[in-house]
């Protein structure tokens, strides 16, 4: 191994994509046991390396020198090989501050809120602090682990006005965790999350809820890598840091983000979804299908056997494992969006496009239940359509041929 990196579990890394995007092929990816770490640091067999959870703090006893930043905060995630000698720093810090600011979130004057305890979390401060913070408090699971717990934190803290979230809660494959709510927090002016896969965690949905910025971690992961990088003296620069952080971010952004299609049923979000995909080389799912196929029974079947409320709970499970993928085109059903736990699913690895065709255009067919008539049609548009605009990131005029809702689908997307 002569880059990459370590850490206990790496399934949901996109570092390997980024550092080949920064001109460095050769960066791998490591998991390590705690045991396997020390070995592994003193073979010294590497010239540069990432360090994530749980080992930033693990790593520094190994170490011939720190930089000072990294000292400061007490954790390293990145370490250059050389001439034998292991030399770490932290490249958090710049892409965590990259991060902030580019959202917009400023923490000067403000009291802030750290949840977690580990070396993310004192990287988390130190942003803090270097970026002019009131106050800054961290918060973890266990008693005496940081200034309060998570659950005291929401009761003797709720006066917070930043967030930022340095645990692992709410990463794949578990993004349904969030470690506190920010509805607890009516000062809350802003929240950020290192947390990058999902795209956007349930912490960062939540917030966005409230109208307050909120952004997910990949700009930082991106912005460090850039630095880190810089620091291995690896790969071929072609670019400011700067530049190549947000062109980097926009690639992967692009590439990892989901395009969802809802509107009514007789829409297009088949045809265009299917069209859309082979066009961008993506995989194509649609839950509609996804349902029949698992169940071994057509939707109008479920419907008369089981009931509505069993098929909206079976598409909400197609809806999970959809929204759990990443760069794909999914087609919802026409109901998938009257579940808000459905929508926030989509969205947190998703850009959700609703196609606006006007109800006079639709079509009923008999595998529809629910809008199997032109009338049930109408009734189901009237009671649909403030939910499909409240919903959707983008409305796409749907009014005339498939390939003029292409073209525009298209231009939505490209924005």
């Amino acid at each position: 191994m002569k880059y990459g990196l370590v850490g206990a579990k790496l399934g949901h890394s996109f570092s390997r994509e980024i550092h080949a995007k920064l001109g460095n092929p050769d960066y791998e990816l490591r998991e390590l046991a705690a045991e396997e770490l020390g070995p592994f640091l003193r073979a010294r067999e590497f010239a540069g390396i990432n360090v994530t959870i749980p080992y930033k703090q693990a790593v520094l006893p190994y170490l011939d020198e720190i930089s000072e930043e990294a000292r400061a905060i007490g954790a390293v995630n990145a370490i250059a090989n050389r001439g034998g000698k292991l030399v770490g720093t932290n490249t958090d810090f710049g892409g965590m501050r990259a991060m902030l600011r580019r959202a917009g979130i400023g923490l000067a004057g403000r009291k802030v809120l750290v949840l977690g305890t580990g070396g993310t979390s004192r990287t988390a401060a130190a942003v803090a602090r270097a970026e002019g913070a009131r106050e800054v408090l961290r918060a973890g699971r266990r008693p005496g682990a940081g200034d309060a717990t998570l659950a005291e934190a929401q009761e003797r803290h709720a006066d917070a006005e930043i967030l930022l979230n340095a645990t692992p809660c709410g990463m794949d494959p578990e993004p349904e965790g969030m470690a506190i709510d920010p509805v607890r927090f009516p000062r809350l002016a802003g929240a950020g999350d290192a947390v990058y896969n999902p795209l956007r965690t349930r912490l960062v949905l939540a917030a966005r809820r409230l109208g307050v910025p909120a952004e997910g971690g990949l700009f930082m992961l991106v912005a460090q890598a850039v630095l880190a990088a810089a620091f291995f003296g690896a790969g071929a620069p072609r670019e400011e840091p700067e530049a190549a952080a947000e062109r980097i971010y926009r690639e992967l952004l692009r590439e990892k983000e989901n395009i969802v299609l809802t509107g009514m049923p007789g829409s297009g979000k088949t045809t265009l979804g299917r069209r859309l995909a082979a066009k961008l080389g993506r995989r194509f799912l649609d839950i509609d299908e996804e349902i029949t196929r698992r169940r071994g029974m057509a939707i109008p079947d479920i419907f008369a056997r089981f009931g509505e409320d069993t098929f909206r709970a079976w598409e909400a499970e197609e809806v999970e494992r959809a929204a759990r993928t990443t760069g794909a085109v999914v087609a919802t059903g026409g109901g998938s969006i009257l579940r808000p736990g459905n929508v926030e699913a989509l969205r947190r690895n998703g850009k959700l496009f609703f196609l606006d065709r006007p109800p006079e255009l639709l079509v009923p067919t008999g595998d529809r239940p629910l809008a199997a008539t032109r009338e049930a049609l109408a009734r189901r548009h009237a009671e649909r359509i403030g939910l499909y605009r409240a919903t959707a990131d983008a409305v796409v005029p749907a009014d005339g041929t498939p390939d003029e809702a292409l073209r525009r689908l298209e231009e939505e997307w490209k924005k």
